[in-house]
């Protein structure tokens, strides 16, 4: 038998050595942060209707490229698109798209519209539960089921437009909920603190394209494209600048937070009392809640105008005081909500107040009665 020459040896041993050496540098050089960016509605779905020619899927895209454009600036960052035209994508292929990259995270971007002048920015995590409330919002983004052709093969059992369908939400992803909270949380901070905004809040919907992701996953609202002026704001290039910046930041604080966890448990700080509970509605019979928002001796004509958009102004006189009011309710949880979105746009000593036929009386009292 031959003796097989050293320099043959050695040779071979160097090539293993550096195949080796390839294939991990390979691997390191893949082993990115990936974020999935998920520009909603898109082709045959415009999203939603508006009189002012603003186009939901349109002005979603623009910030989805923006966005990517932004974070794709930093190496350790590998952002995948579910879209980058305008064409149609089934709710089930944005969340394949995600999965099959194995991504850290899902963010889908979208634009609000209602028939009032409503205002504000809106993120949403997984909730297994849709109130009379969030109803509305959660079959306006699922109802895109109806325009795919084989709905009933991957929808099976659900329907859309039916407040008693629900969405069973495993115990894998509750623990993505939590992380998807952090990072709602840091949306909505920017949104405030960065651009001046006004947020809505963090909520949680029952939304099929959130329910399939396995990874924390959000959904922005970045404001409500039939407000007049928030309207104009998304459809500019300075806008839609803005927006992707203060999710970008956002994305980069949640990521910086992750990498400080060391091991295998990943320990993020969640704020879960920042969530807005959609309660199921606690009705008071007799007692009607309203908000008051501020006192003054001036004589404000009770309109949302004048009270940066709050809905349901009253006015009510007490000697020479003027009392300002929102909401008028005997849904003691309705007025916790309309309380809070008084706070958020700025009326921080906003409080709740009852009333049994025209006497005021005290909300405690009220809430007694209910119990009783």
């Amino acid at each position: 038998m031959q003796t097989i020459p050293k320099t043959i040896i050695v040779f071979f041993s160097l090539l293993f050595i550096s195949t080796l050496t390839s294939f991990e540098l390979l691997h390191a050089q893949d082993d990115r942060f990936i974020v999935v960016l998920d520009a909603g509605h898109g082709g045959k779905d415009p999203g939603r209707p508006t009189k002012n020619g603003y186009t939901e899927k349109h002005i979603a895209l623009k910030v989805v490229l923006e966005l990517g454009k932004q974070l794709e600036k930093h190496p350790d960052i590998k952002v995948i698109y579910t879209r980058k035209t305008d064409v149609f994508l089934e709710l089930h292929e944005r969340s394949a798209i995600a999965n099959k990259a194995d991504a850290d995270l899902f963010v889908s971007i979208h634009c609000n519209a209602h028939h009032t002048q409503a205002y504000g920015t809106e993120t949403y995590v997984l909730g297994e539960k849709n109130s009379s409330r969030n109803m509305a919002v959660a079959k306006a983004e699922n109802e895109v089921i109806f325009l795919e052709d084989d709905h009933h093969e991957h929808y099976v059992g659900f329907d859309p437009s039916s407040p008693e369908s629900s969405i069973a939400i495993g115990i894998e992803q509750e623990i993505y909920i939590e992380q998807s909270i952090v990072l709602a949380r840091k949306v909505e901070d920017n949104f405030v603190n960065k651009l001046k905004r006004k947020s809505r809040g963090i909520k949680q919907l029952s939304l099929w394209v959130l329910h399939n992701t396995y990874m924390p996953s959000v959904l922005i609202e970045t404001g409500f494209i039939t407000n007049k002026n928030e309207g104009a704001f998304l459809n500019s290039k300075n806008g839609q600048v803005k927006v992707a910046t203060a999710i970008k930041d956002a994305i980069i604080d949640y990521k910086k937070e992750l990498d400080l966890n060391v091991g295998n448990k990943i320990s993020l700080s969640v704020d879960t009392d920042s969530v807005v509970k959609e309660d199921d509605p606690m009705i008071v019979e007799g007692v009607t809640f309203k908000v008051q928002i501020a006192a003054s001796s001036r004589a404000l004509e009770a309109k949302s105008y004048n009270f940066k958009g709050l809905p349901d102004i009253s006015r009510e006189k007490n000697g020479n005081i003027y009392k300002y009011f929102s909401g008028k309710t005997s849904d003691y949880n309705e007025a916790r909500r309309l309380q809070n979105e008084a706070k958020l746009s700025g009326y921080s000593g906003a409080f709740i107040v009852a009333y049994k036929g025209n006497n005021k009386i005290d909300v405690a009292d009220a809430l007694k009665t209910e119990s009783n």
